[in-house]
């Protein structure tokens, strides 16, 4: 009896189950053997020619593709009608391009939501400006990140809230979705603390639950925006009362680009 202990696949190096009888496999799935096959069709190049290789940046381009159509599924319909040929048909690529660059659907599901928060964050980043000495304002702004107040946020919302349902029931997905370490209530807590520190705040306030009761509030006044339940003047109105309450000398002084001006139209929907 051969000892096949240890062998690899011959495309992505991952483990091989090896059976007692007969060949021994060479890939470990039909994804890396059809992968292998399409390189072996391409043709040799030129004695003394540098290896091409398929560039990084196009293969980030085709996910982030894929991944956008997922988030235009789960915005509309929800999650639930995210299949892989409707996914391909919605990022206009075959179903062989999908299954190229994701083993699975929950694989795909799974990288499209962490694109998602990393595209989020990198868009906040540009919206916000991180000025500790003036954290009433600072803590608007990380507020107003929840609240659908453009296109691009209100989409964002919709998926998120997509997925929300679908992590109820999908453990690896509520593993990305809900953060164990609460970056965002630990953000909030932190902009507190600042002011706390500086004598701006409420005495004996504890900015952990404050921090929790910001956060979540944020959210649900946001879907209640998306539902048409409330305006986002009505969830302002709401927010800015809690600002006063943790901030009461500060919140009455917003800083620059952080509110609406008295000029600017107000909308009751995002």
């Amino acid at each position: 009896m051969r000892d096949e202990k240890g062998r690899a696949c011959a495309m992505c190096g991952g483990p091989l189950d090896c059976p007692s009888r007969g060949r021994p496999p060479v890939y470990c799935s039909r994804s890396c053997q059809a992968r292998a096959y399409r390189r072996r069709r391409q043709p040799l190049p030129e004695p003394g020619t540098p290896p091409v290789s398929r560039p990084t940046e196009v293969r980030a381009r085709q996910r982030r593709r894929i991944a956008e159509a997922v988030w235009r599924i789960a915005a509309g319909q929800g999650l639930d009608a995210a299949s892989m040929r409707g996914i391909a048909a919605e990022a206009r690529v075959s179903l062989r391009v999908v299954q190229y660059h994701f083993d699975s659907k929950q694989a795909l599901l799974v990288d499209a939501l962490r694109l998602l928060h990393e595209e989020n964050e990198r868009l906040a980043q540009g919206r916000i400006r991180y000025d500790m000495t003036q954290p009433c304002a600072l803590l608007r702004a990380l507020l107003d990140e929840f609240l659908p107040l453009d296109e691009q946020r209100a989409f964002a919302l919709r998926v998120f809230t997509a997925y929300y349902a679908r992590s109820l029931t999908d453990p690896e997905l509520a593993a990305v979705f809900l953060a164990a370490e609460q970056p965002l209530e630990r953000l909030v807590a932190d902009v507190i603390g600042v002011g706390e520190a500086a004598g701006l705040t409420t005495p004996g306030i504890d900015r952990s639950h404050e921090a929790d009761l910001l956060v979540s509030g944020a959210v649900g006044l946001g879907l209640d925006v998306l539902h048409e339940r409330r305006s986002l003047a009505d969830v302002r109105t709401v927010l800015d009362y809690h600002l006063t309450r943790i901030f009461p000398s500060e919140a009455a002084s917003p800083g620059p680009g952080q509110r609406r001006s008295a000029a600017e139209p107000a909308t009751d929907r995002p």
